[in-house]
């Protein structure tokens, strides 16, 4: 086992739960941004900013998990901002890359069974698609405390 791959094993226990079930790259990513933020600012939500932040810019959430996107890049308005203007905050694209094509999008909207996607503006299936990641991060979350239970029961 390389020793990238022995990090990100190590580190699936500390990341959120759709981070964890996402590739290595995507979890040492966050990881490591999420330790230094912590230097820097302290344990708590702006050190999970950072880290959701530094992922969004390599990968893109779909479904339950986080897949690399074909070009690095801010995947939405909000994370193309910097200093004051991204501490003000706005609304997100909740990790869908908003700035992708909207034949990726409708791809994207495919692999999550997103009904009505082939007449949908890009808007409309960036919404979606936030929609449907919301349900899959819910179902997994909700089937893996499930199965714990079961587990230790």
């Amino acid at each position: 086992m390389t020793s990238k791959r022995r990090e990100a094993e190590q580190a699936r226990s500390d990341v959120p739960s759709t981070v964890a079930r996402s590739d290595d790259k995507a979890v040492r990513t966050w990881k490591k941004t999420h330790d230094s933020a912590v230097e820097s600012y302290g344990e708590g939500e702006r050190a999970h900013r950072a880290a959701f932040s530094s992922l969004k810019y390599t990968h893109e959430k779909i479904g339950d998990h986080w897949e690399p996107k074909a070009q690095p890049g801010p995947s939405d308005q909000q994370a193309a901002r910097s200093g004051a203007a991204a501490r003000r905050g706005g609304r997100t694209a909740e990790g869908v890359d908003a700035n992708a094509s909207v034949s990726h999008l409708r791809q994207v909207a495919r692999e999550l069974d997103v009904p009505g996607r082939s007449t949908m503006k890009k808007a409309e299936l960036v919404d979606a698609i936030m929609k449907a990641n919301r349900r899959a991060t819910a179902n997994a979350a909700s089937s893996t405390s499930t199965s714990t239970r079961t587990a230790t029961s």
